[in-house]
């Protein structure tokens, strides 16, 4: 009986240390974060080439 309770310990053991192994969530992680880093990147760098005009409310009411 004691061999057999040791090894239904051993399987529990070695069933959650597979339950809890690393699934590769963490560099899929990292691979969606430096993606959109880059884009980001880009997106600023467009930015900066080619600036957006805003103009406020006052100024559009003024020319009316």
């Amino acid at each position: 009986m004691n061999i057999t309770r040791i090894f239904a310990l051993a399987g529990v053991l070695l069933f959650s240390s597979a339950a809890l192994a690393e699934g590769g969530g963490d560099r899929t992680f990292a691979k969606a974060t430096q993606a959109t880093d880059q884009v980001m990147e880009k997106y600023v760098a467009n930015e900066v080439r080619n600036p957006t005009l805003v103009s406020s409310d006052s100024r559009v009411e003024a020319d009316k």
